[in-house]
């Protein structure tokens, strides 16, 4: 499923061609996705303006003029992609209909948005923007690993005394929002901590050197695009790059990166998830 920064990247992809713009028509090819759509869709979208476009751990927010947010989560396979008019001198052709286009947005620009997903695991909703935080997706939400909400004596805080492994406790949304199996992979094989520790056993100043870590991963990734596994593309159907850079997700037998380890990357399976890790330099 994509993380953080694959989202972070469609969004930034979808904010020329959707910010300020109108949605002229909005088309809906089905009743549901993972879950019912919103009742009149299509008649609510059409017509208003995309006021901004915003994320929220692993979903697109799309405030829009007529006090309403639509909500995006792309799922194990959807995809946002652009065709028709882009900014500046670019123009991609409007794309012939696929099988799998389930929302179709044509926006005042001419630009066209479609949300395709083959597996139907994404999900679209209509929100009252000014309730938005009261969505059961949204409410119990940890902060932005970006953000400042997110901090060393927040992180020391939250862990202090969990007897959970800290693999398990940096998936938790709850407590840090937009992290996924590949990232907290990555994050803790450069922090040099192992996935199986209990997390409330992991000294303070230890757990203080994943916020800047985190947050290094993350920066990273966005900059390359993502992570392309399967099915996610960016909103042109590119892929992303940051794959190139694992250095211990799907790594398994490999040799450690760290200087001077020397160790080999090992998989291990924790709450039913791979957990790729070194077992001679990350204790």
């Amino acid at each position: 499923m994509p993380e953080l920064p694959e989202v972070e990247t469609v969004r930034r992809g979808l904010a020329p061609v959707m910010e300020g713009r109108v949605i002229a028509a909005a088309q809906v090819n089905r009743p549901d996705l993972r879950w019912a759509l919103p009742e009149g869709m299509a008649e609510r979208l059409t017509g208003a303006r995309v006021l901004r476009l915003g994320r929220r751990s692993k979903y697109i927010l799309a405030e829009l003029s007529t006090e309403e947010t639509l909500l995006i989560h792309l799922g194990m396979s959807g995809r946002m992609l652009i065709s028709g008019d882009m900014p500046g001198a670019f123009h991609h052709p409007v794309a012939a209909p696929q099988k799998h286009d389930h929302v179709v947005l044509d926006m005042d620009g001419g630009a066209r948005i479609t949300f395709n997903d083959a597996r139907r695991f994404g999900a679209m909703d209509l929100i009252d923007t000014a309730r938005l935080g009261d969505h059961w997706l949204l409410a119990d939400l940890g902060p932005e690993p970006l953000g400042n909400a997110f901090h060393e004596d927040y992180l020391v805080a939250r862990l202090k005394g969990r007897m959970t492994p800290i693999k398990a406790a940096l998936l938790d949304q709850r407590i840090v929002a937009g992290l996924g199996n590949i990232y907290v992979c990555e994050v803790l094989h450069r922090a040099g901590i192992s996935p199986r520790r209990k997390a409330g056993r992991i000294a303070a100043p230890r757990v203080a050197r994943l916020v800047p870590v985190i947050r290094a991963v993350l920066e990273e990734a966005i900059a390359a695009g993502g992570s392309s596994l399967r099915d996610y593309r960016h909103t042109d159907g590119e892929l992303g790059y940051f794959q190139h850079s694992f250095r211990v997700y799907a790594q398994e037998g490999r040799p450690c990166l760290t200087p001077g380890c020397g160790g080999t990357i090992a998989r291990i399976t924790q709450s039913g998830r791979s957990s790729f890790y070194c077992p001679q330099c990350q204790r």
